[in-house]
């Protein structure tokens, strides 16, 4: 069994290599207080600490802007955003938030960087130049009198729409919300599976929601919030689009690492393949590499320390276990920078 599984890792490793990639994975380490890069070309990991605050930092989430050549990473302990540099990794300044951060999302044609606080119940509008906050939305009060909150957060790539997704609503399901990118207002909202998250791309006019408690991926369309689809997938949590929005991956978070990630075929909105399996349990959120060639994901909880590498064959988004990483604890958000 052992030389098997030996055999499987080195043929997946030969696949990830064939392509030399450029750029990082940063995971943002929630119990240590850390980020960790990580080579895409090597896999080999750097490490650095968020800087010190009135409570122990706390990362959650990460945004590249290639703009400002910036990295953003939330930072819940201490109600704030910290600009790193994306070269250095040196720190840049800091923004105020909301408290409770959580998800965040930044839009480069806006310049604008969008993060919940599901304490507060708002939604921060940060400039990513000058750090200062340009608005600060607050949830539907019928929402959260309902137990909503604020949670995951996407916005297009023009800059026109952003959406939020409200979980702890009371009842079967949670909510979706629409919001004018450019003047802040609410639009409309839709009601989604229970705990929902988000994912879009360019190449697709669909916003992708998979939702955990409902075993569920809705696909709405973007502009109207319609239904267009709706996939089984047990335990549907994280979200990562390949470029040009052809392929889907989520996983199954509460799986244990058995079907751990599901693939998707955007344009006909079903399963490619059998899910894959992970080697550890709590697979939380993906990245890709812009060609799709490599998948990182992070395997959260209080003592893992988690970060697991697929490779995909060209022609094929099926991914194969290459190797695992050992990052900080409680590895939770992660994203590519180049």
């Amino acid at each position: 069994m052992a030389a098997a599984t030996l055999a499987v890792v080195s043929l997946a490793a030969g696949i990830a290599d064939a392509t030399p990639q450029r750029g990082s994975m940063v995971v943002a380490n929630r119990g240590s207080g850390t980020i960790s890069v990580i080579s895409v070309r090597t896999d080999a990991v750097a490490t650095h600490a968020l800087p010190a605050g009135p409570n122990q930092p706390e990362p959650m989430y990460v945004f590249h802007s290639p703009f400002q050549q910036r990295v953003f990473v939330g930072d819940r302990a201490n109600d704030r955003v910290v600009a790193l540099n994306a070269h250095t990794f040196e720190v840049e300044g800091l923004a105020a938030a909301g408290a409770g951060v959580f998800h965040m999302w930044g839009c480069r044609a806006t310049g604008e960087l969008w993060v919940n606080n599901d304490i507060d119940n708002t939604t921060s509008v940060i400039d990513m130049r000058t750090l200062e906050t340009v608005a600060t939305i607050p949830t539907p009060a019928d929402l959260v009198a309902m137990g909503g909150k604020p949670h995951d957060v996407i916005v297009d790539q023009q800059g026109r729409f952003a959406y939020i997704s409200v979980t702890g609503v009371a009842g079967p399901g949670d909510y979706l919300v629409q919001v004018d990118a450019r003047d802040y207002t609410v639009l409309g909202r839709a009601p989604v599976g229970d705990d929902p998250h988000l994912s879009l791309a360019a190449g697709n006019r669909n916003l992708y929601v998979p939702a955990q408690g409902s075993d569920m991926v809705s696909v709405l369309d973007r502009r109207t919030l319609d239904t267009v689809a709706m996939i089984p997938v047990p335990g549907a949590h994280g979200a990562a689009m390949r470029l040009g929005g052809r392929v889907f991956y989520t996983t199954n978070l509460p799986g244990g690492g058995s079907q751990a990630i599901w693939v998707i075929d955007a344009r006909s909105n079903t399963v490619i393949g059998d899910p894959v399996d992970t080697p550890y349990a709590v697979p939380h959120n993906l990245a890709l590499t812009p060609s799709g060639r490599k998948i990182y994901v992070t395997h959260s909880g209080g003592a893992s320390d988690k970060v697991t590498v697929f490779g995909t064959r060209r022609g094929s988004p099926i991914p194969t276990f290459v190797r695992s990483i050992d990052v900080g604890l409680n590895p939770f958000g992660i994203a590519y920078v180049p």
